[in-house]
């Protein structure tokens, strides 16, 4: 009796002891400052699958789907929730799943989900700690643009005036020196007070009186 069971346990098939397991792990904190952020979800599967899924989920409880990548070894393709910009790409040991025009109401935590769809067992990973994406408000700049037009179109002004100034500055200076030079040959030519002959000075004339010119007087004598 005991010889007919152990040969029947011989012939059952040992248990495969290696399960297929997927493991992912996740940064914990991404900064975004500029809408854009990477996230990357490293996996390591031990398996035979062909086929695969991998998805983005946002929330504690995974609610929303964000965005999903499938693919096998002849094509991929990709989706996203119109609520997101969002964009997965698969390489042999990890998922980058790219989101840009983000906003601070999308602060939150997200999950990666990565799925061996075929051939079966379907397989997939447990729920990984996640990675908080934290939006930085972008703050909202309308002065300073205005206040810089406003600086550059007073310098721009401001080097005008001070143009014309000096150039006013420089034609005024330019003709009050040629009228002063024009008034100094006026007084030369101009000085034409008569004065007496040197002989006359102490004959009791003024000497402010012109001389009299005697030889006009001649013409008529004998």
């Amino acid at each position: 009796m005991l010889l007919g069971i152990l040969v029947v346990l011989c012939f059952i098939p040992a248990a495969d002891v290696t399960e297929n397991k997927i493991l992912v792990a996740q940064h914990p904190l991404l900064i975004v400052a500029n809408k854009t952020a990477n996230l990357v979800c490293n996996y390591s599967y031990n398996g035979t699958g062909k086929e695969f899924r991998a998805s983005l989920h946002k929330g504690t409880n995974s609610a929303v789907e964000v965005c999903f990548i499938s693919w096998n070894k002849t094509k991929s393709s990709s989706n996203s929730n119109k609520e997101f910009n969002c964009q997965g790409t698969f390489y042999e040991d990890k998922v980058i799943f790219n989101l840009w025009n983000m906003n601070a109401n999308q602060t939150d935590i997200y999950f990666c989900k990565i799925e061996a769809m075929y051939p079966p067992p379907y397989v997939y990973n447990e729920k990984s700690n996640g990675t908080v994406i934290h939006v930085k408000e972008t703050p909202v700049q309308t002065q300073e643009p205005q206040s810089a037009i406003s600086y550059w179109v007073m310098v721009a002004v401001t080097g005008l005036l001070a143009f014309y100034s000096i150039l006013i500055t420089a034609i005024f200076i330019s003709y009050w020196q040629k009228s002063k030079k024009n008034r100094y040959h006026q007084s030369d030519y101009m000085n034409m007070t008569p004065r007496h002959p040197p002989y006359q000075k102490n004959k009791g004339y003024p000497s402010y009186a012109p001389t009299r010119d005697y030889t006009a007087y001649r013409s008529w004598q004998p």
